[in-house]
């Protein structure tokens, strides 16, 4: 078999896997907008907040500790103990939903049946207040996440590629476990979402809100379940990545590479996340390896967009989006 072939196939394979990570972001934008109609701007921030709390609880960082030094004049900054990973795991996951209630109670519920673009820019206060809030609370230095995931080249993928094509694959291990992840939480949701009573409820909310509540939906109830689901995702997210390439703060920037995904997938479809995150990572990938280098390369950075400019001019609703049809 032709080298060039087995270097494209081998592209192809990693194009996959980012596109997986980048479905997983995904995921909690097409959730929120599901349910409420609102593009939740804030998404990529609650996988970086949920990603330094994990961090804070493992370590047994003191959250505030540098606004208490500064206060106070102590050194406090760690309570001394580490925890085992399923534990903060656990404990983020409850400040998660501890998150979305605080988030129904002091902004959404005083914004329902306010326009699209209200609801939107609340959620850019959201994402900025997050963002300073996990500054304050963890601090802002880079910080390494280990939650047991395997990680580096995977043997087995080399061993069977080699035996089978005489060239060796290199897959990382901790995209292999993405993708399982992603893949679980894909059809779980989708169960929920099809054939729950809180699933139909959602579909319902996300209809009409006053048609939702004059049949006995509760829409606080909703907002804090789906915000609590998005949160849980964005932990997911939060750990994949973070385990990847560490805690910073650039990793809320995540949000933003899961744009093209959204508007390739639609905004409404579960599957269709996955399906756009898979088309972006792979298009991203085989275009910088075919054409990249008759124009420069670092094409990675831009073919996204241009890609989903294309779906917007030809597709607007996307592959699996619900086409809007207004009556004029």
């Amino acid at each position: 078999m032709p080298d060039q072939l087995l270097f494209a196939m081998e592209v192809t394979l990693n194009g996959l896997m980012a596109g997986v990570m980048y479905s997983l972001v995904a995921l909690g934008f097409v959730l929120i907008f599901k349910a409420s109609g609102i593009f939740n701007y804030a998404q990529g921030v609650l996988a970086l907040f949920a990603a330094l709390t994990l961090v804070g609880f493992q370590n047994g960082q003191i959250p505030f500790a540098h606004l208490i030094n500064a206060i106070f004049g102590t050194n406090l900054h760690e309570f001394g103990w580490h925890l085992p990973a399923v534990v903060a795991i656990a404990l983020t996951g409850a400040v998660m939903v501890l998150l979305a209630i605080i988030i129904e109670k002091f902004v959404l519920k005083h914004l329902v049946n306010q326009a699209p673009i209200i609801l939107f820019m609340a959620t850019i206060g959201m994402a900025y207040f997050l963002e300073g809030l996990g500054d304050i609370m963890w601090g802002a230095d880079i910080k390494k996440l280990d939650v047991g995931l395997p990680q580096g080249i995977s043997e087995t993928v080399e061993s069977v590629t080699d035996s089978l094509f005489g060239y060796g694959f290199f897959i990382d291990n901790l995209d292999i476990v993405a993708t399982v992840v992603a893949a679980l939480l894909v059809l779980s949701l989708t169960l929920f979402s099809q054939y729950t009573k809180y699933g139909r409820a959602l579909r319902a909310v996300a209809d009409d809100h006053q048609a939702a509540l004059s049949v006995g939906i509760s829409l606080r109830f909703i907002w804090v379940l789906v915000w609590s689901i998005a949160g849980v995702v964005a932990l997911v997210a939060g750990i994949m990545w973070g385990s990847k390439s560490g805690v910073q703060f650039s990793l809320s920037l995540i949000a933003l590479k899961a744009l093209p995904v959204l508007m390739l997938g639609g905004f409404t479809s579960i599957p269709g996340a996955i399906v756009g995150g898979l088309i972006i990572g792979v298009g991203e990938k085989l275009f910088e390896f075919l054409v990249g280098p008759m124009i420069g390369g670092a094409t990675e950075n831009w073919f996204a967009y241009v890609l989903a400019l294309l779906f917007l001019v030809f597709r607007p609703q996307g592959l699996f989006g619900e086409k809007i049809i207004e009556r004029v």
